[in-house]
């Protein structure tokens, strides 16, 4: 005889498989709801697990991004886009789906372009996406309407002026800061800040109070980080620059640490592990962000950050 599957008290056949169904699509089309949900939960009286998906608030700004985001700029995103649109747009999904819900571009990244394609289907409000402007447009407005316009959404969660380096950028850039506190008062925006690489243009933000959100490089080896003078590839001692986090962090900024790979060089696996343990020992830093080129890559950095934030 075959085993029976009782169906629960006061259900027909029809209802129990409606029940079924809808219960599988929940499962099937919002895992990184479901993992959010039970990765922080806890047994009463312990800690909350912390996990490469949770929902942090980024400073003082009220908005929300998962701990981990996606970043689509490696090589200025050549090797996010080297197996095709198709392979991109894939790959943003399936990094949300795993609970990464912040996406990581900038008008100079080859990705730009696909962001809009890559996001079309997601809840959009449960999406952070963080860009960012290079050089001094003439006309920022329109810059910052053309990034609206090329993702097809009605605003950007944080937009930023992209790589500082002179100490005096907040004197030579006001024209640009003072278009973007325009767009913020039109909603176009929601979060304004910088990207740095050097250290004078990194002490320029934080003494500024214009910036709302930090995106800083961060590593222990000290590899494409910020220095005293303007070397892209950088190198030395990472105390300088966390001691800028932490100021950052006391005066309520939202911090996002970048270059946790140390642009794509750490090739070893001892060098990923150390330096995301590094990050995520770090209470200043409320997020950060990796260029991931495949899923595994994904789940790697996943894996990665939830192990560490079990030992901190």
């Amino acid at each position: 005889m075959k085993p029976s599957r009782r169906k629960p008290d006061g259900l027909n056949r029809r209802q129990f498989l409606k029940t079924s169904t809808a219960l599988a699509g929940t499962a099937l089309f919002a895992p990184w709801a479901w993992s959010q949900t039970n990765a922080s939960s806890s047994v009463a009286g312990s800690t909350p697990v912390r996990t490469a998906a949770d929902q942090v608030t980024l400073g003082r700004t009220g908005i929300k991004l998962s701990r981990l985001g996606i970043g689509t700029g490696s090589n200025n995103g050549h090797v996010q886009i080297a197996d095709g649109k198709a392979a991109f747009v894939d790959l943003i999904h399936y990094a949300y789906d795993r609970g990464i819900t912040y996406i990581d571009t900038a008008e100079a990244y080859a990705t730009f372009g696909m962001i809009g394609d890559a996001i079309k289907g997601l809840p959009r409000e449960k999406l952070f996406i963080q860009s960012k402007v290079d050089g001094r447009p003439q006309d920022v407005l329109s810059v910052i309407d053309h990034h609206r316009k090329t993702f097809n959404t009605d605003y950007v969660d944080s937009l930023l002026v992209h790589c500082m380096t002179r100490g005096r950028w907040t004197d030579e850039w006001k024209r640009v800061m003072e278009a973007f506190d325009q767009a913020q008062e039109k909603k176009w925006i929601r979060a304004k800040g910088v990207s740095c690489h050097t250290l004078p243009a990194l002490r320029a933000s934080v003494a500024s109070d214009w910036s709302e959100v930090h995106l800083v490089r961060v590593n222990p080896q000290g590899t494409f980080t910020d220095q005293e003078s303007n070397s892209w590839g950088g190198g030395g001692d990472i105390a300088p620059v966390m001691n800028q986090i932490k100021i950052m962090h006391e005066q309520g900024r939202g911090v996002i640490g970048m270059k946790i790979y140390g642009n794509g060089t750490f090739t070893r696996p001892a060098d990923r592990e150390k330096s995301v343990r590094y990050a995520m020992a770090c209470r200043d830093i409320d997020a950060v962000v990796i260029g991931f080129k495949n899923r595994a890559e994904v789940d790697e950095g996943i894996e990665r950050i939830n192990r560490a934030l079990k030992e901190v």
